[in-house]
C-alpha cells in the first residue's frame, strides 16, 4: 500500500478554485446524486409537507448541490467549505443555476461545525475526507449534527496500492485534462484513505464497518443511518 501523503487542507486561491471548477466532474457528480437518492429512496415531490435539510461538507464550487436541488425540489442544501475562493465560484454557479432559494453557502471548518446538535436531516460529502489530516473529527461532527434516524452519505477517493495503479487511474480519468489537473488528481489519490482506514474510523464511531464499501475503481462510499 502506498504511503498516505497529505495535501493542503483546502484550496484558497482563485486560480485553484477556477481550475478545479473547469475540470470535468459531471459524470461523477451525477452518479453521486443518483446513488444518494437510491440509498434514501427519495423521489421528486414538489408538494412535500416537509423539506429535507442537508449539509454538504466540502461543497467546493457547489456543483453537487446544484444537481441535487434540480432533481429534488423538496430539499434545501447548506453548502459548506473552508475556502473563500471555492465559495466565490460556488455563488456564481448557484446564481446561474437559479437555485439560490434552496442552496445556500457558509464558510466553516468541517472539524468544528457551527450548528446545533441534530440540526440537519442528513449530511453528505464528496471528497472532503482526503483533504483532512485526521478525518475522525469531521465524521464525528457530522454524526452530531444529524437528527436521530437521519443519514450520512460520504464518498471519497480510495488510495491505490501501487504507483502503477495510481498512474493508471490518472491516465484513465484525466487523459484530456491539463497537466495541472492531472497533478491535482494524483496528489488527491496519494492523500486518500484505504478501505481499511475509513472502515476503522466509522467503526470507532459505533457504525458497522460494512457500511463503507468500495463503489468504483477509485472511490469508497459510506452510507449509514444515525441510530434513532
Amino acid at each position: 500500500m502506498l504511503e498516505r501523503i497529505l495535501e493542503p487542507e483546502y484550496m484558497d486561491s482563485p486560480q485553484e478554485a477556477m481550475d478545479y471548477d473547469d475540470m470535468d466532474h459531471e459524470t461523477v457528480n451525477e452518479a453521486f446524486v443518483t446513488d444518494l437518492l437510491t440509498y434514501l429512496g427519495v423521489t421528486p415531490d414538489p408538494e412535500a409537507a416537509e423539506m429535507i435539510d442537508i449539509l454538504d461538507l466540502g461543497t467546493g464550487t457547489a456543483r453537487i448541490p446544484i444537481v441535487l436541488a434540480d432533481r429534488i425540489p423538496q430539499c434545501r442544501i447548506m453548502g459548506a467549505d473552508a475556502s473563500i475562493a471555492m465559495l466565490d465560484v460556488a455563488k456564481i454557479n448557484i446564481d446561474i443555476a437559479c437555485v439560490t432559494d434552496r442552496v445556500q453557502l457558509v464558510k466553516l471548518d468541517a472539524k468544528q461545525i457551527d450548528y446545533e446538535d441534530e440540526f440537519f436531516t442528513g449530511v453528505m460529502s464528496n471528497s472532503i475526507v482526503h483533504h483532512i489530516p485526521e478525518p475522525q473529527a469531521v465524521l464525528a461532527e457530522s454524526v452530531r449534527v444529524v437528527v436521530p434516524g437521519g443519514w450520512l452519505f460520504f464518498r471519497d477517493l480510495l488510495r491505490p496500492e501501487t504507483d502503477e495503479q495510481l498512474n493508471h487511474l490518472v491516465e484513465t480519468y484525466c487523459s484530456g485534462e491539463t497537466d495541472s489537473a492531472k497533478k491535482m488528481f494524483s496528489e488527491s489519490l496519494h492523500a486518500a484513505l484505504s478501505l481499511d482506514e475509513i472502515r476503522g474510523l466509522v467503526s470507532a464511531l459505533g457504525f458497522d464497518p460494512e457500511t463503507v464499501q468500495q463503489t468504483t475503481d477509485r472511490h469508497w462510499t459510506w452510507a449509514a443511518r444515525k441510530p434513532a
